[in-house]
């Protein structure tokens, strides 16, 4: 049987909707995950994400058979790791978080007993610099028989390269497709045979450097991003402090030609603006002044919400017995009209004031069916329309669309408090 021409190594967020839009190309695509359940409903043609467009891809391409899951991978031309790296947390560190690059190794030991002359590794993964060249070593250990190009440059049996992805969910398949990708090789020929590899379905520009530029081109994206949602979160905290409307205050300040200030949030979720930073502080915390104290910020800030929220919920407990105060909380997922909670500052934000306050909490989450396990079960999950009727406070932690126009909807004596929107 013939090998596989691409092989995905990791089927989550990245790693499907990669492997799909390759499989929707007629390519012949092997999907490997450490899942079985996840495997099944993918070769059932479906899918274990929520991503507008991926479940048709899927079930055409696993219907024609150019696309099928797997927990054993197989010989391919080509290999894509996309698994996760998520951050350690440990008191040893002094409060810097650092980067696991472990299920990457798992990858590696796992695609090298497959292996062959004229493979091309690629890295997806959001890696420290420094990562790709790791990945060649652990390849090199455990497959002596080959040459890579940190051995044989040019030359070698395997080449190497990394290439982060950039996109949004709910709009992964769209910007997979049209968004510039970054190729960082560790030779240039290495660069190359991925630059075609990605050219079977990337519209964009395919844009070639070295693998550690790649890799830091990826972190200070978001690292720049957090940094600018910093300032607009810090200018919500201190303008609320002066008794200035920031949101007023933002639009009035964006009519320079020149300035362009974010939205403060509730804080920033997601797997990589909350985190990608902390992959440049960990390699130099002496330098990465701005970066560490951007990451500070915005990890502060949902702490502040709670405050906020506390203070609004004490004031009306002088007019009303505190259990008979019904607060709901809208939006879980950490940006506006997804369904996707991780790291997200709205579900730590629930669950500290229903673990801390003797309300009556009410949850609304439009883009989820039912109540999501980091929820307590105290709290009611219900609709939009059910919260306006009951809830005395209404927090609004997620900018969904649902909530555009919360204010018509309530009646006078309702607080509302918008940390996402003015």
């Amino acid at each position: 049987m013939k090998d596989y021409d691409i092989a995905v190594v990791g089927l989550g967020y990245i790693g499907l909707p990669t492997a799909a839009l390759f499989a929707s190309r007629g390519k012949k695509v092997l999907g490997i995950d450490i899942n079985q359940d996840v495997v099944d409903i993918i070769n059932n043609g479906g899918i274990h994400i929520i991503e507008p467009g991926l479940e048709s891809i899927v079930k055409t391409t696993t219907t024609n058979g150019f696309f099928r899951a797997s927990v054993v991978p197989q010989p391919a031309d080509v290999f894509i790791i996309a698994v996760p790296t998520p951050l350690i947390h440990n008191d040893a560190f002094e409060g810097t978080p650092k980067p696991d690059v472990s299920y990457i190794k798992s990858a590696a030991i796992t695609i090298s007993k497959v292996l062959k002359k004229g493979n091309l590794v690629i890295l997806e993964s959001t890696s420290p610099v420094g990562t790709t060249e790791k990945l060649a070593d652990w390849l090199a250990a455990e497959r002596t028989d080959l040459s890579f190009p940190h051995m044989a440059s040019e030359d070698s049996d395997v080449r190497i390269a990394f290439c982060p992805e950039r996109v949004l969910p709910s709009q992964v398949i769209k910007e997979l497709v049209e968004n510039d990708r970054i190729i960082g090789g560790m030779t240039d020929r290495c660069s190359a045979e991925a630059i075609a590899v990605y050219e079977t379905f990337v519209k964009g520009e395919c844009i070639s450097t070295n693998t550690q530029t790649a890799e830091m081109v990826k972190l200070a994206e978001n690292a720049s991003r957090d940094v600018g949602i910093a300032f607009a979160n810090e200018l919500s905290i201190l303008s609320d402090s002066l008794n200035v409307n920031v949101w007023e205050l933002i639009r009035l300040a964006n009519k320079h030609p020149r300035v362009n200030i974010l939205k403060p949030g509730s804080g920033v979720g997601g797997h990589c603006i909350g985190v990608d930073p902390w992959f440049i502080v960990s390699e130099n915390p002496s330098d990465a002044r701005i970066i560490r104290e951007a990451r500070h910020i915005n990890d502060s800030k949902p702490d502040w919400v709670i405050s906020k929220v506390s203070s609004e919920i004490k004031n009306l407990s002088e007019k009303k017995p505190i259990g008979d105060i019904v607060v709901a909380c809208l939006g879980l997922a950490f940006k506006p009209n997804i369904d996707d909670l991780r790291e997200s500052p709205a579900v730590y934000i629930t669950q500290q004031l229903a673990a801390t306050s003797r309300c009556e909490f009410i949850i609304v989450e439009p883009n989820l069916a039912e109540r999501p396990i980091q929820i307590p079960t105290e709290a009611i999950f219900c609709d939009l329309d059910d919260a306006i009727l009951k809830a005395d406070i209404l927090v609004v932690l997620t900018n969904h669309v649902e909530f555009s126009d919360l204010k018509s909807s309530c009646h006078s004596s309702q607080i509302i408090l918008n940390f996402v929107d003015g």
